[in-house]
């Protein structure tokens, strides 16, 4: 198959970049592969909203700079930093357009406050912005004929020189296998965008539904591909201790910023004393204090009083919450909250320019698989829809043109048959039970030595045992037709020992890193 564009991912990032480019150049033929069905992914589970300037009287867009400088520990890229911010805007009003329904109040958008924002500016549909953004898009997404889409299709790796032999440092497409048929499709584009998300399932606990395994980064890895920021890996301060459906699940900071306050199991606030903003502080500060609260507890949670929000607020402006919550048989009117921090958002991955291009031509990355710079060291609440949407008007733009100008050298490198997969004639003669146990002895050692609080020589444990989950993966892989589970546990391999690699280097504890042999 030879397409224009492919896009690999289908959260916020990879529909709205293929909604502007369908937009705007009907001729252009677009390909669009869904690990689950296109309202899967993780931008459904982003509850909180956006965040953008929008009530000049109170706010600026120097504030959200300073804001989100101060929240990334003065790591990021100020010039990425002004105009994310400042195009924000006229994103919004794009999705407003394209009939995405946001909560407002006397005509005008309501706007919240979450922790590390210093005015009101998140954008939300009630504690369901996600969902709400995410059908919206794949709605726009269906009504589009240049657009055909795979769903229930993972990426297996991408088509490079390795693959082609063509000598010309350039991402030709990618190979990716249907999840029930097993079957390797090889897809050959003249462009390739990566907006496959993070790799929250690196830990045991995460915000992260089960398909967040790394996959675009695993692959960009195994091509070469620059990646920087990697160790830089966000923890959710508040996540409820029971599970909702099986699933960990989320209590988005908008509770604190109504006014909720975290306690210890005397039912004591501590968050005053590591830091002057308390519960609406960073998420990394919030984090870390909850971490060492749990220890000193010798308990495995700590409590969110959220006793203060009436269920008549809870009903209407946080429905998704109070419901989770009555599934777990917790009233929230009258009873703390139980929670734990769990792994969230990963604020590095591949390195792109300002229109999202990676160092390999013909490779683009957008949302939380890119290293953009806008995060630095800890991304700030809100933000990376901002930054999703934001980067994808970008590389739309950037790939539209790019198509326009060299529509006959593309053609001409792409059009050539690229090679099938090799291991399709493979037979699979390994147990499920081995991969199974393999993947939780991954997330086992990311958890114990990679987590929150890092040493040095937890991390070269890490990267001992990392080493023999590797090579026992990689005896798997050389012998064996390739499944799902093998394919996220290959990607996951590769990027738990690049975060590993990378986070002996760093030397000094900003934003989300913390090594107590720096403190």
């Amino acid at each position: 198959m030879i397409v224009d564009i492919l896009v690999i991912g289908t959260g916020i990032s990879g529909l709205t970049f293929a909604t502007k480019v369908a937009e705007t150049n009907p001729h252009i033929h677009l390909v669009l592969i869904s690990k689950e069905q296109l309202i899967g992914g993780n931008t459904r589970y982003a509850q909180g909203g956006v965040a953008v300037v929008k009530n000049f009287a109170e706010d600026s867009h120097q504030k959200h700079i300073e804001d989100t400088m101060n929240a990334g520990a003065y790591k990021n890229d100020v010039q990425v930093i002004e105009f994310v911010v400042k195009e924000g805007s006229d994103r919004i009003d794009e999705l407003l357009k394209w009939g995405i329904q946001f909560d407002t109040e006397d005509g005008k958008l309501h706007l919240s406050h979450e922790a590390g924002h210093s005015a009101k500016r998140i954008i939300h549909h009630k504690d369901l912005t996600g969902l709400e953004i995410q059908k919206a898009l794949v709605r726009k997404i269906k009504s589009f004929p240049n657009i055909q889409y795979f769903e229930n299709y993972a990426l297996v790796d991408l088509i490079t020189d390795h693959h082609t032999k063509y000598g010309l440092n350039r991402c030709y497409g990618a190979y990716v296998i249907s999840k029930e048929q097993e079957q390797i499709l090889a897809i050959s584009s003249k462009l390739t965008v990566l907006s496959t998300g993070g790799a929250g399932q690196l830990y045991l606990r995460t915000t992260n539904p089960p398909g967040a395994t790394g996959d675009g980064l695993g692959a960009a890895y195994r091509a070469r591909v620059k990646m920087e920021n990697l160790p830089y890996v966000q923890f959710h301060p508040t996540a409820l201790l029971p599970k909702v459906d099986d699933k960990t699940f989320l209590i988005s900071e908008v509770i604190r910023g109504q006014g909720a306050q975290l306690k210890n199991h005397k039912q004591e606030r501590f968050m005053l004393d590591y830091h002057p903003k308390a519960e609406l502080a960073p998420r990394d500060i919030v984090s870390r204090a909850i971490e060492m609260e749990i220890r000193k507890s010798k308990k495995d949670y700590l409590l969110l009083d959220a006793r203060n929000i009436s269920e008549k607020k809870w009903k209407k402006r946080l429905p998704n919450i109070f419901g989770a919550l009555a599934k777990v048989n917790i009233d929230p009117t009258n009873e703390m909250i139980p929670i734990v921090p769990v792994a969230h958002y990963f604020c590095g991955g591949v390195v792109v320019n300002h229109f999202a291009e990676s160092h390999m031509q013909g490779l683009y990355a957008i949302g939380e698989c890119s290293y953009t710079g806008l995060h630095g060291a800890n991304r700030l609440a809100s933000n990376s829809l901002l930054e999703a949407l934001v980067f994808s008007h970008r590389a739309a733009i950037s790939c539209i043109e790019k198509l326009n100008r060299e529509e006959n050298s593309l053609n001409n490198q792409t059009t050539q048959n690229v090679p099938p997969w090799s291991g399709e004639s493979y037979q699979r003669i390994y147990n499920l039970s081995h991969i199974r146990q393999l993947r939780k002895d991954l997330q086992n050692t990311m958890n114990q030595y990679v987590g929150i609080f890092k040493t040095d020589q937890g991390l070269k444990t890490a990267e001992q045992k990392m080493l023999t989950i590797y090579q026992n993966v990689l005896n798997i892989y050389k012998e064996n037709r390739l499944n799902l589970e093998l394919v996220e546990l290959r990607n996951m391999v590769s990027i738990a020992h690049l975060i590993i690699q990378q986070a002996k280097l760093i030397k000094e504890n900003k934003g989300v890193f913390y090594n107590r042999d720096n403190a």
